[in-house]
């Protein structure tokens, strides 16, 4: 790893220089001795030493004489010489003012000292609490290291509350697993934790971590309690799929006789793809090999759903696209509330083309290869739709427990099969009714739909086309709520609570009856909630929310009525900041994880709904605070810039003792993908971090066009062209930050990764090297027909429909790339998100046009994150040296390279 050099020119002076001036204190300013100048003074009024006293008497070892040819005669007061003519007494009025004045000074040092003594600034910076919004660096302290960014000790700690419903749906209960001193897996009202009253509200749902079964030690990987609280799915030996998914052997626990059985005691050793409890507790649905089956825990028998599941047909579970980029997750399973029915997603993949990832070290599927076969690839082939190709075929499909029947309901004006997809699935309670979400293809179309799945029948009951509107998209929502009818309550029909677009900017309405188009606004205003609601307190009548109503970089919980009124925050005068919510079941109390610019803390605390007041801190991440007064982190100046009229929010990271008059290299990292956001006021020490504290580098954020959380406006300009207005905005503001008088305008640079990565290229690309000398990109997208489907044609549509849009977007100006010094790309070889394919068409292309200012690395099965055997590492090394190298000049040295012979004339 490369040195560490000093970023302050006093680091460079030697330790032994001679001290001229006072001492300087941690704050840098220059401290005054203790002795009073105007004790001096009136201690010595009228004293004979001053009156022509002998130069001996102050017991000077040597003194300049005025003496020899051409000497000056002495001056009446002459500074060079020193010596003082006779003086006059002063009158009293005179000295009286002299003890005034010297009363005065007396007065304001002691205050001054008392100032300083209760201000703590005698103190060391590392006894001071942290301000990340320090204008400056006060003492001085250790540097951020690239090493303790890469191992995680800049993690901030925090605590995980799992909120579970009591069997009778009792609110403010938590489930504890594996807490040190306690049973394995424990439900805790939080009302009497750590109380005297807690062990006879507490519930012991497994003693042990472990247990036998047939003989056979089970270590559970994860469990989840049956609604009643009798028994525990127990999950064991995960295997990791894709991103969300996984595979793992079932247990059902007993939690009367601590003991458990198989989930299919005729196959127990059978790998399953995902189990869930029905909410009645008596049964629990799985999906193993791609088809569906059904455990009644009355009996021992495995019921089947499905029958034709297989490598390209799915029951139940999400393929790859559908995990990554609608479900975010593995189920593709929804049981009703009443357990009576199982909606389930079937998902036929037949018309999708596969892509090949090859892997050259490893063997991830564990099969050992043929004899004389080893020295091959293995080679595992995803059924990967890139944008136009065809998609997966989707289908909503149920499940009557009670007649053991599957059926399908049928929707007159839905999409047709090869533009539908299904985002999401609400059951409305125990109506028999449930709500399902679907857009069109290219996701600017919404359809909600309402399926009565006793009388078998459906209808669209709101449909909006938001490219019609504002020319955008809709992002995939799991938050829809369902909110039951309550006429005692006031509500009178069922209902539901969903995001809408009001004014240009994303908000919650509540929509009641099921069928009613025109929702009742929750919110509104110039600011958008964030993955609303959160949660709905029935009892009272009150939604829970995040938004950005404070600051767009901001987080805050928020509560309102279901008639929107009464909006207000759920802590009221917290300081400015970013907070998460994890509500409990009934909104009652919540996890309240307060991520920043502070050093993170969590509490548990009650809300507005509940009658009882509570509060507990969780955790207050001090070790993470004392290491963080030992060191010296970036100073943060967030600022909001102008370009072509859009307000964008900037972050510049300054290297500690930021000197004004010194001329700093800047770095720009951005990630800029559609409805991301980058520069936000959580605590963060990451590479950035390192990049300036230890560097000594400008390090900007910029979250252009595109990005989230600032309005539709903003947000949708990009559609269809993504990349020109993003890298645009990159390009405008560090043209800004080129003109200011601390920037080395020569020296800027821009990374990313992934998204981040596609957006370094094509601002490089944009610039031309105008601006921008040198990128590192990491996983790039460079022509976005090689991206998946449903997640390309959010923002870009088909390329059967917008052809030079794509054309557009995709890096295919390598003469511009050329006019840049140099540029860095990596990327995985095994990487099953961006594709290395993206990677090596560019290579191609440069060299086509025999381009060769850059370097290129690749990680042998490595994927997306870059892992694979010391890999992620060696990016940040790679990343680090290499920026070192362009801010030297070394790039600018090897452009014309000349033996070294020839330069010396041998």
């Amino acid at each position: 790893m490369p040195r560490e050099r000093a970023v302050n020119d006093e680091e460079t002076e030697p330790l032994t220089q001679e001290q001229t001036t006072g001492r300087s204190s941690d704050d840098g300013s220059v401290s005054m001795s203790s002795i009073s100048t105007a004790s001096l003074v009136l201690e010595h009024i009228n004293d004979g030493a001053f009156h022509g006293a002998s130069h001996a008497k102050f017991g000077e070892k040597y003194r300049d004489e005025a003496s020899g040819e051409g000497a000056r005669a002495p001056e009446v007061f002459d500074v060079e010489d020193g010596r003082l003519p006779g003086l006059t007494p002063v009158d009293k009025k005179a000295r009286r003012m002299l003890w005034i004045i010297g009363t005065i000074c007396v007065v304001g040092w002691v205050l001054a000292l008392a100032s300083f003594l209760t201000g703590g600034a005698y103190k060391h910076p590392s006894t001071q609490p942290h301000d990340p919004l320090a204008p400056t660096t006060k003492g001085s302290g250790k540097k951020v290291t690239l090493d303790s960014v890469l191992s995680g000790q800049w993690y901030a700690q925090k605590q995980s509350v799992s909120w579970i419903a009591g069997p009778e749906g009792q609110d403010g209960l938590l489930l504890e697993k594996d807490v040190p001193g306690g049973d394995y897996l424990v439900v805790e009202d939080i009302r009497h934790k750590d109380t005297a009253a807690a062990s006879g509200s507490r519930v012991t749902l497994m003693k042990k971590r472990t247990f036998k079964v047939n003989g056979k030690m089970i270590y559970p990987s994860n469990v989840w309690p049956s609604k009643n609280f009798k028994k525990v799915l127990v999950a064991s030996e995960e295997q990791k799929n894709w991103r969300h998914s996984f595979t793992a052997l079932y247990w059902i626990f007993d939690v009367d006789s601590q003991t458990a059985e198989p989930l299919d005691s005729e196959n127990p050793d059978g790998v399953v793809q995902l189990a869930s409890w029905s909410p009645q507790s008596d049964a629990v649905v799985f999906t193993r090999n791609n088809n569906m089956f059904l455990r009644k825990l009355d009996s021992n028998q495995v019921i089947p759903i499905t029958h034709d599941g297989g490598t390209e047909l799915f029951y139940g579970v999400p393929d790859w696209v559908y995990e990554e980029e609608v479900f975010q997750g593995n189920s593709a399973t929804w049981w009703s509330e009443d357990g009576k029915y199982v909606a389930y997603l079937r998902t036929d993949e037949s018309t999708v083309p596969t892509f090949p990832v090859q892997y050259f070290v490893s063997r991830p599927s564990g099969a050992k290869p043929k004899p004389g076969e080893s020295a091959y690839p293995e080679v595992r082939d995803i059924k990967y739709p890139k944008a136009g190709a065809p998609n997966p075929i989707v289908s909503l499909q149920f499940f009557d427990v009670t007649k053991g029947e599957v059926f399908s309901v049928k929707i007159e004006d839905d999409f047709a099969d090869d533009n539908r997809l299904i985002t999401e699935i609400v059951w409305a309670g125990r109506s028999q009714q449930v709500i399902v979400r679907e857009t069109n293809r290219e996701s600017d179309v919404l359809k909600v739909v309402v399926m009565d799945v006793e009388r078998r029948t459906g209808k669209t009951v709101r449909t909006q086309d938001v490219q019609a509107l504002d020319g955008g998209w809709f992002e995939v929502s799991q938050r829809t709520t369902f909110v039951p009818a309550h006429p005692a309550n006031g509500r009178n029909h069922d209902g539901y609570i969903d995001t809408v677009i009001h004014e240009g900017y994303d908000h919650i309405g509540y929509f009641s009856p099921l069928d009613n188009p025109t929702p009742v606004l929750l919110t509104k205003g110039e600011w958008e909630v964030v993955e609303a609601p959160s949660v709905v307190d029935l009892e009272n009548n009150l939604v829970y929310y995040v938004s950005t109503e404070r600051s767009s970089i901001e987080r805050h919980p928020y509560v309102v009525g279901l008639d929107g009124t009464g909006k207000r925050e759920v802590m009221e005068g917290s300081p400015p900041g970013y907070y998460d919510a994890h509500f409990s079941t009934g909104g009652s109390f919540a996890l309240i994880t307060y991520n920043g610019p502070s050093i993170p803390w969590q509490k548990l605390i009650s809300t507005p709904s509940s009658k009882d007041k509570y509060a507990k801190i969780l955790e207050e991440n001090k070790g993470l605070d004392k290491f963080v007064r030992q060191h010296e982190l970036p100073i943060l100046d967030y600022e909001t810039v102008d370009v072509d009229g859009f307000k964008l929010n900037v972050l510049e990271r300054r290297p500690p003792h930021f000197n004004p008059k010194r001329k700093y290299p800047v770095l720009f990292y951005q990630y800029s993908g559609p409805g991301s956001q980058t520069v936000d006021k959580k605590f963060k020490v990451d590479f950035q971090s390192y990049v300036a504290s230890s560097l000594g580098y400008i390090v900007i954020t910029v979250d252009g066009r595109g990005t989230g959380f600032l309005g539709r406006k903003l947000r949708c300009i990009t559609r269809g062209n993504i990349g020109y207005w993003e890298s645009h905005d990159q390009i405008a503001v560090a043209k800004m930050w080129a003109a200011k008088k601390y920037v080395d305008a020569d020296k800027i640079a821009i990374w990313g990764w992934s998204y981040g990565g596609f957006m370094t290229l094509k601002t490089l690309e944009m610039d031309a090297g105008e601006t921008f000398k040198y990128g590192m990109a990491v996983a790039p997208v460079t022509d976005w027909r090689f991206y998946d489907s449903i997640y390309t044609e959010r923002y870009m549509h088909t390329p059967q429909n917008n052809q030079q849009g794509y054309d557009n977007a995709s890096i295919s100006n390598v003469e511009s790339l050329a006019k840049n010094v140099r540029f860095l790309l990596m990327h995985g070889v095994a990487d099953d998100n961006v594709h290395m394919q993206n990677t090596l068409t560019l290579l191609d292309k440069l060299d086509l046009k025999g381009i060769e200012n850059y370097d290129v690395h690749v990680f042998p099965d490595s994927d997306h994150s870059i892992y694979f055997h010391n890999a992620n590492r060696i990016v940040y090394d790679k990343l680090s040296s290499w920026i070192i190298n362009a801010f030297n000049g070394e790039w600018l040295r090897i452009e014309n390279a000349v033996p070294k012979a020839l330069v010396e004339g041998r």
